[in-house]
């Protein structure tokens, strides 16, 4: 590439722009502009000319049309190293351009901002996109700069060789093809709507997220991580180390569990299961008996409430060593307490922490599964009594808060409960039977009794010992999706031995 001699800039964000189109100046490059930001620089006393003096069109359509003319892309596309180009763009009197600056109008923040349908077209940027591509296609001879944040090296580039290096130009370039990959991904999400992507998974997969920031790791110290898209938007850090890719997957589901409860509610959550979960009249109750349900499995885990922590729990929560306190706010003076764990981080859920992905993704050897997310509401009215003898309103409402848990514990999923708490959770089992001993086992070494209790199982039980697992350690009630060849031999047993079973109809593996 030859000495940068032209430049075409056009800027929404102005942040530093004056600055670097001096410097160009200052090396006699031709300096050429639209609209508001000819202003700026005119203004700053830059010689600088509009575009329509190059196109010989004047600005249309109120800005719409402006750049998108030969004499602009002509100059960015022509090959410097065909002569045939050079002389095409001559016969046409079109000159080279060697550098452009251009960022695009900011269509993302102006519909997070809630602006209207009409606002947010406006905000496509359309030749914007078009000249940074013709720039990046054509990086052999084009310098490309689309964040100012590359203001600085590229001018220490020009500033030492009167140019940039093919490598410099390169990784400019592809930065311009992620951007705009990135910025066509959200208006093409803006305008396939919520209502219409909820109806059905897309027929191509667009996944474009900014990153917000390295990890020290992933789930172990050789595997590299980086966290992308807006997850700050929902969770805030008050307080406390940095956040680990294990903390973020954690954080992730103790707020979709803890969503789950109108009233008072605590959670607690180990490796994205629940090791304890209860409602109470309030949040200190509530706690107590979560952590009562596993309190070796508890130490160090994540605990998350659905109201303000106040002094009083916060004193209790500074007896047992968590990584991780989740709430909507905190009180003053409980924050005084909490932040005496320098390391603990404290995270304040936002309006909208908890709420599931509308579409969940994950990445397999050479492509990517996608399912909508298990968030549908749960149709009590559709469940069904299969067996003789019908659950007491008591053993009802047990089977409701059971069946909230069961959703958010690795399959296979046993949940022991009674009407407000956990009593045994068996979790993630090749076998739903050991799940369902894991359960018991887990209940009687925190000292709780499973008579009286209910069972939820997040699959059907496959073969009735399943359920007499359960009876033998003192459910009264079972709560499972039905749906197995074997149901009615299950529902035999559960009449033989006087025990309550509903079936959902929904299944809730989580694999």
């Amino acid at each position: 590439m030859q000495h940068i001699r032209r430049a075409l800039l056009s800027v929404y964000d102005k942040t530093g722009i004056i600055d670097f189109a001096r410097f160009l100046a200052e090396q006699n490059v031709e300096l050429i502009s639209t609209g508001g930001t000819w202003s700026v620089l005119s203004k700053a006393g830059l010689p600088v000319r509009q575009v329509q003096e190059i196109t010989g069109f004047p600005e249309m359509l109120d800005g719409r049309v402006k750049t998108l003319h030969p004499a602009v892309h002509g100059g960015l596309l022509a090959r410097r190293d065909q002569e045939s180009h050079l002389r095409q763009i001559e016969e046409q009197g079109i000159q080279p351009i060697d550098i452009i600056v251009i960022n695009l109008y900011p269509f993302e923040n102006t519909v997070n901002a809630g602006a209207s349908r009409s606002e947010c077209i406006e905000q496509i940027d359309i030749g914007g996109p078009a000249m940074l591509r013709s720039a990046a296609k054509n990086h052999d001879a084009v310098v490309v700069v689309s964040d100012p944040a590359d203001y600085d090296a590229v001018a220490a580039e020009i500033r030492d060789t009167g140019t940039t290096s093919l490598e410099t130009r390169q990784r400019l370039a592809a930065k311009v093809f992620a951007l705009t990959s990135h910025y066509d991904h959200a208006i093409a999400m803006y305008l396939a709507g919520d209502a219409d992507a909820a109806a059905s998974l897309p027929d191509h997969l667009l996944i474009s997220e900014s990153m917000r920031g390295q990890l020290r790791y992933g789930e172990n110290p050789h595997q590299s991580a980086a966290l992308y898209g807006d997850f700050f938007s929902d969770f805030e850090k008050l307080h406390g180390k940095e956040l680990s890719y294990n903390n973020i997957v954690d954080i992730d589901a103790a707020a979709a569990l803890i969503a789950e409860f109108s009233a008072p509610a605590a959670a607690i959550i180990k490796h994205t299961n629940p090791c304890g979960c209860a409602t109470g009249e309030d949040l200190v109750a509530a706690y107590e008996q979560a952590l009562a349900t596993d309190t070796m499995s508890a130490f160090g885990g994540i605990i998350a409430f659905n109201r303000e922590i106040d002094i009083r729990l916060a004193e209790k929560l500074n007896d047992m060593f968590s990584e991780v306190i989740m709430a909507p706010s905190f009180a003053d003076d409980a924050m005084d307490i909490l932040r005496r764990k320098k390391n603990r981080r404290l995270i304040r859920i936002r309006r909208g922490g908890g709420t599931p992905a509308r579409m969940q993704m994950k990445s397999i050897g050479n492509g990517y599964l996608c399912q909508m997310a298990d968030s549908a509401e749960e149709q009590v009215s559709s469940w069904k009594v299969v067996t003789r003898r019908q659950p007491g309103d008591a053993e009802m409402n047990a089977m409701r808060f059971a069946w909230s848990v069961a959703k958010h514990v690795k399959s296979n999923a046993i949940v022991y409960t009674d009407d407000h708490r956990t009593l045994g959770i068996g979790a993630g089992q090749m076998s739903r039977v050991d799940s369902s001993v894991i359960a018991v086992m887990k209940a009687g070494n925190a000292g709780l009794s499973l008579d009286g209790s209910v069972v939820a199982s997040d699959a059907f039980f496959p073969f009735a010992d399943g359920l007499l697992e359960a009876v033998r350690a003192g459910a009264t009630a079972v709560i499972q999706p039905g749906g197995s060849v074997r149901d009615e031999e299950v529902i035999a047993a559960a009449d033989e031995h006087n025990i309550a079973m509903v079936f959902t109809g929904t299944r809730h593996f989580k694999h």
